[in-house]
């Protein structure tokens, strides 16, 4: 497996590894995301279908209003969220999701963004991910190649 390592910010710091789920599209989680099942419920948007619970999910930004930190809290306290989330650029909205989550249920959801290179170029789904969001370092194993 390729190994690609790229430097970022910490949003919300943590370590979580797990299998990617990318999008180049924005994500609204108020009415895109059904917190209780992990869902992308959004029909417009090209992971309509895909659980993000558990995965390293990958998008530019949010999108939306600020009820978008309510839903993803709630995914956060149901265990339905991705276990880590990277950004080209973190919205306050999402990361003050992580931020409650931490304070109110003791659950940590690492958030990073501002990479080095693109990580939509460079992280296909299914990829194993590691996110030091501490160290601020992503660490890619790619199955592209396999």
């Amino acid at each position: 497996m390729e190994k690609i390592i790229i430097k970022c910010r910490s949003v919300v710091g943590g370590f979580a590894e797990g299998e990617a789920l990318v999008t180049n599209q924005p994500i609204s989680f108020w009415g895109g995301l059904d917190p209780k099942s992990g869902l992308i419920v959004d029909k417009r948007h090209e992971l309509w279908g895909k659980n993000v619970s558990g995965k390293i999910l990958i998008f530019p930004y949010g999108r939306g209003s600020v009820s978008g930190t309510t839903v993803l809290l709630e995914a956060i306290r149901c265990d339905k969220a991705p276990k880590a989330i990277i950004n080209i650029e973190t919205e306050p909205i999402i990361a003050a999701a992580a931020v409650l989550a931490e304070k109110i249920y003791g659950k940590t959801v690492p958030i990073v963004d501002r990479p080095e290179v693109n990580p939509i170029d460079v992280i296909k789904t299914d990829d194993i991910v590691k996110v030091d969001a501490t160290a601020r370092i992503i660490e890619v194993k790619s199955k592209s190649n396999c």
